[in-house]
């Protein structure tokens, strides 16, 4: 059975590695992420994701009738002015949603959140309006997801951790390598393999804190061994490969929260993460995640 398609255009399988960004945000920043505000953060985050995949679509419109006339605009299952209307409206609906949640932390959250959700909405629009043919369009993909890390952070704590920002800079490593290859998605190859250097970057981290106990030790080892399998996939080029390696690694995601939050002790939001991990990978054998 095909999904429905507004949940095909929004890619929703992908959605669980937005709240586990959500999560390792609240908790790199130093706050408590088992609350309503993470909720209702959760929420917000989703529907920037969402929003921001049905403007994916809409402003590759003319690019898709040449390349993939399959793709739902042009293929005249939906109207290309439907699609922007909804994706316009999700964007100010997660921005509504973030003031709700700025409501439930008064204690914590000040305007700099609701900052951090505006820029955040705005890389969302530059990426989707000029990400073809631009050079440094794995760049701002990262940045989106590095302000997803920040708005939740900033929700939570209007003086967050250093380790916000450090780990979210890792993050941002993992997604221009994981944007380099998805930009190559369409032809099923890739140009240039050094790129996805970056994708060894956040591995760092879980090198260097070892010593922080046996979750890390094995969250690890299965990052490294999925990054490994992604990049089989890319190195082996059959058809079909460079899209399974993408929908791999956005799922690679969640994983890499996962190590995050392991390694500085939180084993149950760790464990949370996991499950986005899986959900992903669930949901990606129903709805394309890419």
């Amino acid at each position: 059975m095909k999904p429905p398609l507004w949940l095909a255009l929004g890619r929703v399988s992908n959605l669980p590695t937005v709240w586990s960004n959500a999560l390792a945000g609240t908790v790199l920043a130093g706050a408590d992420p088992w609350q309503p505000a993470t909720l209702v953060v959760c929420a917000a985050l989703s529907l920037f994701y969402v929003g921001g995949m049905y403007l994916n679509d809409a402003f590759d419109a003319a690019w898709d009738q040449r390349e993939r006339p399959e793709r739902p605009i042009p293929s005249g299952r939906v109207r290309l002015e439907t699609v922007y209307a909804a994706g316009f409206g999700l964007l100010l609906a997660g921005l509504l949603c973030l003031l709700v949640a700025l409501a439930l932390r008064p204690e914590g959250a000040g305007l700099i959140a609701l900052v951090a959700g505006i820029a955040l909405a705005a890389t969302i629009l530059i990426y989707d309006w000029h990400h073809k043919e631009n050079p440094l369009s794995p760049l701002v993909m990262g940045l989106c997801r590095v302000l997803a890390y920040a708005t939740a952070g900033l929700v939570a704590t209007a003086q967050p951790a250093v380790y916000l920002w450090l780990l979210a800079g890792a993050s941002l490593c993992w997604l221009i390598g994981l944007t380099y290859a998805a930009k190559q998605e369409a032809f099923d190859r890739l140009e240039r393999i050094w790129p996805l250097a970056f994708l060894f970057v956040p591995l760092l981290w879980g090198l260097v804190q070892l010593a922080t106990g046996y979750l890390t030790w094995a969250l690890l080892l299965g990052l490294a061994a999925w990054l490994a399998f992604a990049l089989f996939l890319l190195a082996r080029r059959a058809k079909g490969d460079v899209p399974r390696a993408v929908a791999a690694l956005v799922a690679g995601i969640a994983l890499l929260d996962a190590l995050f939050l392991a390694t500085l002790g939180h084993t149950g939001a760790s464990a949370a993460a996991v499950a986005c991990f899986l959900l992903t990978r669930l949901g990606q054998r129903w709805i394309a995640g890419s």
